[in-house]
């Protein structure tokens, strides 16, 4: 029986955890282009993130952004506050941010996107 990984696209974005920490230090975001759709990609204390870049309050560009020690990325146009575990706006201001599972695997970490519609 198929498991939820298996339901994503899974795109390697890091040859390696060592490699990601490099590319993206903590508390630092990261724009990548994965399949078409621009991702942020997130390093926190809690460890690596990744968002649908757009925020969903005005389209402004997540990764322009930065993080706090709540583990949210926070919009640097309006300052909205995205959960980066689960997308929730904190202040119930705007829909909420699409999220995308990170898997840190021997041979690199990849983030998985769904399948196009």
């Amino acid at each position: 029986m198929p498991g939820p990984s298996d339901s994503y696209t899974w795109h390697k974005v890091f040859a390696s955890e060592a490699e990601a920490a490099q590319a993206v230090p903590q508390r630092k975001l990261r724009q990548l282009e994965l399949g078409g759709r621009q991702v942020c990609f997130a390093h926190t204390q809690a460890g690596f993130f990744a968002v649908e870049d757009a925020c969903p309050h005005l389209g402004y560009s997540l990764s322009r952004g930065n993080t706090n020690y709540l583990n949210e990325v926070i919009c640097p146009w309006h300052s909205y506050r995205f959960n980066l575990q689960n997308g929730r706006e904190c202040e119930y201001r705007s829909r909420n941010a699409v999220t995308y599972p990170v898997e840190v695997r021997e041979d690199g970490v990849y983030v998985g996107l769904p399948p196009t519609p």
